[in-house]
């Protein structure tokens, strides 16, 4: 008579397999920065009340714009490399609002193709604020 087969270690195969090949809803593009006068926005105007309290906001750029449906949006952003070994603030993921388009922002971002310009605040959280632009891992929430 034979032995039954315990399904032990195949289930700890795939959860293994799963662990290790975990696939990332992320996208990776580049972040530059803006700085102050933040108003008008394409998003809010005038309105001072469209930043979050944090100043972790950004403008985005015509790949994630959308006609204007970005307004609003969350993103997580961090830093995973620049042209300058130790650019990137190791471990530190931001989450930013989107408040403007980077093509029409009154303030012009350090590089005009990013794909995100984060405001000097939140630039200033996951890369050193001397830096010209960034690459980023990035995810709407």
């Amino acid at each position: 008579m034979s032995k039954p087969q315990s399904s032990l270690p195949c289930l700890l195969l795939i959860f293994l397999s799963e662990a290790l090949f975990h696939s990332s809803q992320a996208d990776v593009g580049t972040a530059a920065q803006y700085r102050p006068p933040y108003l008008p926005t394409a998003c809010g105007g005038s309105d001072q009340g469209q930043f979050p309290p944090s100043n972790l906001f950004a403008s985005v750029g015509e790949g994630i714009w959308d006609n204007g449906a970005a307004c609003g949006r969350q993103y997580q952003v961090r830093c995973i490399s620049a042209p300058v070994r130790g650019t990137c603030v190791p471990g530190n993921t931001i989450q930013v609002k989107i408040v403007d388009r980077a093509l029409s922002s009154v303030s012009r971002p350090s590089r005009s193709d990013a794909t995100i310009v984060l405001s000097t605040t939140a630039f200033a959280a996951i890369a050193n604020s001397s830096a010209t632009f960034v690459n980023i891992e990035f995810q709407q929430i």
